[in-house]
């Protein structure tokens, strides 16, 4: 069996080969670094012109490393949302036409579940866990029963974390994409030079702040102008680390689950793996990071995830159409 997946969500667009029986995947991947560098960010328009320049020759190589025309293909899945809509109609589009043409089913898969279940792609996890998901747009906390049921614990009331590496990329002068360039400036510079803030890490809640920690960054450096930046940033990620570390070892206190599993695109910070694991370990708890092709947005995790959704509830109408923003109630169980 092949399962083809497709991403188109944002600014990369992924195709993957997915067969359940061996988990073995084939994924191609075209960024768009250098279209959007100019502008110091993702123009949507520009992404989903891009998207429609690629994801069908990708779709062709794939299939061709597989040894398979698109005729060998089982069931297409495509990411449905969350994303930006011109971006996401490309990929969903395409995948619902492509499995019209061949006869076989489609999914259209929730970007976030596809985090969220990242890791299980390449190694069994038990249910149930928390499920820590952090990434350009999103930052949540899942109880996740089993493969299908999850509730939300808690969410960013503002900013997401890789919005706030990027704006504080942004800020400190950085290139595009922000995020790898403050994390790889942050290497050389002392994390403690700086005491930026750390919201709502008192009490109970699960819920995120990172605007105040923009702006307590912006305030800086208008404050500071001749200081170091490797510090600055070397502070400025370790506030945002320490958030999310805490609130991740406050849900696994809270409900008592003894698995955390992690997904999303600032998953592939260095320093917020290594915080994570070492916390994890502190408190019995095991962790499941996502090896570094799964963090970022692929074609890997929606062709798994689509399979495991297919399995429990069968595919999805051919009205099946976009959306932009997470909702549980969009999830595989619905």
């Amino acid at each position: 069996m092949y399962v083809l997946g497709l991403e188109s969500s944002c600014d990369e667009t992924a195709a993957a080969l997915y067969q359940p029986t061996n988990g073995m995947f084939i994924e191609r991947v075209a960024r768009q670094f250098a279209t959007h560098a100019p502008y110091g960010g993702v123009v949507p328009e520009l992404a989903s012109r891009r998207h429609l320049e690629t994801i069908d020759p990708l779709v062709a190589a794939v299939c061709g490393e597989a040894g398979i025309g698109a005729g060998g293909i089982d069931l297409v899945c495509a990411t449905a949302g969350p994303g930006l809509a011109g971006a996401l109609l490309v990929g969903l589009c395409y995948g619902k036409a492509l499995a019209s043409a061949l006869e076989v089913p489609f999914i259209a898969v929730n970007h976030i579940e596809a985090h969220v279940y990242a890791a299980c792609a390449e190694r069994a996890v038990a249910f149930p866990f928390i499920a820590l998901v952090v990434s350009g747009g999103h930052t949540l906390l899942l109880d996740v029963e089993d493969a299908v049921h999850y509730s939300l614990l808690g969410r960013t009331r503002d900013d997401a974390a890789g919005e706030a590496f990027d704006k504080g990329a942004k800020i400190l002068g950085l290139g595009y994409p922000g995020g790898q360039a403050l994390s790889a400036l942050a290497e050389t510079g002392n994390a403690d030079a700086v005491a930026f803030p750390r919201a709502m890490m008192t009490g109970t809640n699960l819920d995120f702040s990172f605007s105040g920690l923009k702006t307590a960054l912006l305030y800086y450096m208008r404050d500071n102008p001749g200081a170091e930046p490797a510090d600055v940033a070397a502070s400025y990620q370790e506030a945002i680390v320490d958030v999310l570390v805490g609130k991740a070892m406050l849900a696994v206190e809270q409900t008592g689950r003894k698995r955390l599993v992690v997904g999303g695109g600032v998953i592939a910070n260095q320093r917020l793996r290594a915080e994570l694991a070492r916390a994890a370990a502190a408190r019995g708890v095991e962790v499941y990071l996502p090896s570094m092709p799964l963090c970022t947005d692929n074609a890997r995790m929606i062709a798994y995830r689509g399979w495991v959704v297919h399995e429990a509830r069968g595919g999805d109408a051919p009205d099946t159409d976009v959306y932009t923003t997470f909702d549980p109630r969009n999830a595989a169980a619905a």
